[in-house]
């Protein structure tokens, strides 16, 4: 079989477990979180992970980044809010910082937390932790989009959210990272 097969395999394999967790544990700590909570996904290396140096492959991180959002979106409800409209996530930007390496069958989290909201997209953060100790954390930007055509504003985003009880004001260094990231429509 090959190499990209098994890969996807596996990740639709963790795709299934999630959704199969979130039916089945659908609340954490006895309430359904809302969009603004802090979700934790918990995951466990598996070989179908590793690149040749034996541990998880750069790729792979993204890979579980896209699950560990779903999770929080699934969890919350809000994914069925957006299926209802039409709308649908994509990810704009992302930086990811890696600290240790996660090695075959260790176990570890991904958090997952909504940073703030801008005029353009939502911004979160997705930490990597293993025993307590920060293994990879990333910044991630993302859209949602209308199914047919056209971006979500923010405002319709929040109000499909239920509204917030929190200061969603982005933190001066992420507003400072979205726009060194930004590429302009002047590039092509």
């Amino acid at each position: 079989m090959p190499t990209g097969v098994i890969v996807s395999v596996n990740l639709y394999f963790r795709l299934f477990l999630l959704q199969l967790r979130v039916r089945l544990r659908p609340t954490i700590r006895g309430r359904r979180p809302s969009l603004w909570d802090e979700t934790r996904t918990p995951f466990r290396v598996a070989l179908t992970d590793l690149d040749p140096l034996r541990h998880v492959n750069n790729g792979k991180y993204l890979s579980m980044l896209d699950l560990g959002r779903l999770d929080l979106m699934l969890r919350s409800g809000f994914w069925r809010a957006i299926a209802e409209r039409g709308w649908y996530p994509v990810v704009s930007a992302q930086t990811i910082t890696y600290k240790r390496s996660l090695t075959l069958g260790q176990r570890f989290e991904l958090v997952t937390r909504v940073l703030g909201v801008d005029d353009r997209a939502v911004y979160l953060e997705q930490t990597f932790v293993r025993r307590g100790a920060v293994v990879a954390r990333a910044v991630v930007q993302g859209r949602f989009l209308r199914k047919a055509g056209g971006t979500v504003p923010p405002d319709e985003l929040l109000e499909a959210a239920g509204g917030t009880n929190r200061d969603l004001t982005l933190p001066g260094w992420v507003h400072d990272w979205a726009g060194a990231t930004r590429i302009s429509s002047a590039a092509g």
